[in-house]
């Protein structure tokens, strides 16, 4: 229920993520890449010759208290206008943001460019994200791994880490519901913000993803209760990203998985089927 392609930080095409899913044993597919919808129109036909169910989905940037949020929604209407207008601005800032942690990379003594950055994307016009810039400085041999890089440099509140104005998470489901879809709270482990979790709930957040790679045992247990405390439908995600130097970053297709019931739900709670 979480993955990205070429559209976005991913090294795998649609078509090559939906041969991966099948090859995993998996019957459905959520591609949910950063803040674009550009994968889904092809990816939808594709999971039909494949005989894999497209979860059509995005995974929307926000920002609360300084840290980064992020909200996924499935089943948007994906031809949208206005909410494709809108992703458009957020492409813009995280092209800005992009720009910052390069500039901050310089600055520490590490010469990287944004020209190399962006030659690490493989489609012409797909987003360039945190992973392209780990991609390089791992080549570069500043780091030996993606984790690496972002637990020295491109994490939250690491030497690199960048973070410009952006929409709150309670405007990216605005977003989402405006565009017909179901938001659902990613890995939210990573935050550690309950206050935030009950305040997204009492706005109409209807689904937390509990089991996520980067996600402890405590983490799951912890999201698990707060799912059944308020009602919230339950999701997993491998936040697939493909390879980088033969390295896998999260988590491979079929890590984290969930239930065809739980896609179900969630077609079911959309506006657009």
């Amino acid at each position: 229920m979480h993955s990205h392609t070429t559209a976005s930080d991913g090294t795998f095409t649609p078509i090559e993520s939906i041969a991966r899913a099948r090859k995993n044993g998996l019957s459905a597919l959520g591609i949910t890449d950063h803040d674009t919808v550009a994968a889904l129109s092809s990816a939808i036909e594709e999971g039909k010759k494949q005989g894999i169910e497209i979860v059509p989905g995005i995974e929307i940037s926000s920002v609360h208290d300084g840290k980064d949020i992020h909200v996924l929604g499935y089943y948007i209407d994906y031809s949208d206008e206005s909410f494709n207008q809108q992703l458009e601005s957020l492409r813009n800032v995280r092209n800005q943001r992009n720009q910052m942690i390069v500039e901050k990379l310089v600055e520490l003594g590490i010469p990287i460019t944004m020209e190399e950055v962006k030659s690490r994307s493989t489609v012409k016009k797909g987003n360039i994200g945190r992973p392209h810039i780990a991609e390089v400085l791992m080549e570069k041999g500043v780091v030996s791994s993606i984790q690496e890089a972002f637990d020295q440099y491109l994490g939250q509140g690491k030497a690199a880490y960048a973070n410009p104005p952006r929409i709150t998470p309670l405007e990216a489901m605005r977003m989402i519901e405006e565009a017909g879809g179901v938001p659902v709270l990613a890995h939210p482990g990573l935050y550690d913000d309950v206050e935030l979790v009950e305040h997204l709930v009492a706005e109409g957040l209807k689904g937390i993803e509990v089991f996520h790679p980067d996600h402890s045992e405590a983490d799951e247990k912890f999201y698990n209760d707060i799912a059944d405390r308020y009602g919230l439908i339950k999701t997993a995600g491998s936040d697939f990203h493909g390879m980088r130097n033969g390295e896998i970053f999260h988590g491979d297709l079929g890590e984290k998985s969930t239930t065809i019931e739980i896609v179900a739900r969630l077609k079911k709670l959309a506006r657009v089927q």
